[in-house]
């Protein structure tokens, strides 16, 4: 009976061991696992890119899914997603609700980029004010502008716009609102005189699918309100503070413990994640070091 028992708690014991290892093994951390993220649909590309060299350094596995900015802050206060990338930092009023829920929410920021105007390369303009745009939108006739074309009505990009004219943008007479940054470049592309509002990241980064109305727009320099100088969206200008269209990229980690979201924040923020910003042709939060070899 003794030896039966023996028997028995060594199988047991070989059991809880076999069951600990496939928990260990599938267990999410900070380099391994597998989650999901909400990704801001004007700034895909360059989250695309980070996710695939991480994928490939580390045993991890990110699903990422596009949504409009309205709809990635919804999900967060609701716990339908724990990490999400935006263009902005979460404001007071949603902290204090993260808070209530004793939820501290890491933000990190990655890069800066832009929202910028395109317009059909067939017109020789290259320039547009933000005053004109604001009396377009308020109604007003403005030469070289038909129509304006917003990717969608709960979007970053909508936002920023209607923060900087104090006017909420619907769709209305001669303005448009589509689902994503590639149908506004595509309708853009195609109809000389709209005037498109998209993400830079489309434009230095576009999907092999889209070179060709990629190559069929041209990208404005803008002129702030109150302002004498058009300021095209460079590096350069980004870093000087120049471009009045200029955004804040953040990762937001809502995770609570040390998994794949503080991983992949690292990441972004680390030396690769911000080699790989400089190369997309924004603007990385630190410059990645470089190093110069010299030969006899």
């Amino acid at each position: 009976m003794t030896k039966l028992l023996k028997t028995f708690s060594g199988l047991l014991l070989v059991i809880a061991l076999f069951v600990f290892a496939c928990q260990d093994k599938n267990k999410e951390t900070i380099i391994k696992g597998k989650a999901t993220l909400f990704v801001d649909e004007s700034i895909f590309p360059i989250v695309e890119d980070q996710q695939a060299v991480f994928e490939t350094e580390y045993d991890a596995k990110l699903k990422l899914i596009t949504k409009s900015e309205n709809e990635i802050i919804n999900s967060l206060m609701n716990d339908t997603v724990k990490i999400a990338v935006l263009p902005r930092k979460l404001n007071n009023d949603e902290l204090k609700a993260f808070v209530a829920k004793k939820i501290n929410p890491k933000m990190t920021h990655f890069a800066t980029d832009a929202v910028v105007f395109i317009r059909n390369k067939k017109s020789n303009d290259t320039f547009i004010a933000l005053d004109d745009v604001i009396n377009f939108m308020k109604g007003n006739s403005v030469n070289g502008i038909k129509g304006l074309v917003f990717d969608n009505p709960n979007s970053s990009s909508v936002r920023l716009i209607s923060e900087l004219s104090g006017i909420k943008v619907t769709p209305q007479k001669n303005i448009y609102s589509f689902n994503t940054n590639s149908e506004v470049i595509k309708y853009v592309a195609e109809n000389d005189g709209m005037i498109g509002v998209v993400g830079v990241n489309w434009l230095t980064q576009p999907p092999l699918d889209m070179q060709n109305n990629v190559d069929a727009v041209t990208v404005l320099s803008v002129k702030d309100k109150n302002k004498q100088d058009y300021i095209y969206p460079s590096q350069d200008n980004l870093a000087q503070g120049k471009y009045p269209l200029a955004r804040d990229l953040y990762i937001i980690n809502c995770q609570g413990y040390s998994g794949l979201g503080m991983g992949f924040a690292s990441f972004l923020g680390g030396e690769r994640g911000q080699r790989i910003v400089l190369k997309s042709g924004l603007l990385p939060v630190r410059m990645p070091s470089r190093k110069i070899v010299i030969r006899k």
